[in-house]
């Protein structure tokens, strides 16, 4: 008997996409992952302009996944450990409200998972100061301009890529091992 497609999508902004980008395509049962502009009010907003933090549009990646394979839970679980959702409009040196952090769900189910989550967060104490992590339902999603797709493989070398993706990359190989293609 053969499996239905049952693939479903997650769209997460937690600051730059080339980070964001570049963790999840490690992960088993994510099959693309594409860079884009979701949430603010601009119509098909360029990088340029959303750089000015004028759009409202936040960076954000939209996963296509198997949920066979991986869980929008465990989706969450990398999400919250690989930025830091307690900074409002803002990712290390990356400030605006274009780097915040928000997710946009794609269901009723998606968005109760991550009130739980978010709740069980802050029960647990798990960060220091409060999240501030916004739900949003979906809306239209931009895709970025093609030269910021797999940005982080095609640029390792490059500053930002290595001073600040690289140790992000280097945590999801430790503590999330047995969640990797």
């Amino acid at each position: 008997m053969e499996l239905q497609n049952t693939m479903e999508k997650a769209t997460f902004a937690g600051g730059c996409f080339w980070c964001t980008e570049a963790v999840f395509l490690e992960l088993k049962g994510v099959k693309s992952v594409g860079s884009g502009y979701i949430g603010g009010h601009t119509l098909n907003p360029t990088y340029a302009e959303i750089c000015n933090g004028n759009t409202g549009h936040a960076e954000a990646i939209e996963i296509v996944f198997d949920p066979n394979e991986i869980s929008f839970g465990e989706l969450l679980e990398v999400f919250f450990a690989t930025h830091d959702p307690t900074t409002l409009n803002r990712q290390g040196n990356d400030i605006g409200t274009q780097y915040r952090s928000e997710i946009f769900y794609h269901s009723e189910m998606q968005k109760e998972i991550s009130k739980a989550y978010i709740s069980l967060m802050t029960e647990e104490n798990t960060f220091d100061a409060p999240i501030v992590t916004q739900i949003s339902p979906v809306s239209t999603f931009y895709k970025a301009e093609e030269y910021h797709n797999n940005y982080y493989n095609q640029n390792k070398l490059q500053g930002y890529c290595s001073y600040v993706i690289t140790p992000k990359m280097e945590k999801l190989k430790k503590v999330f091992k047995d969640k990797l293609k």
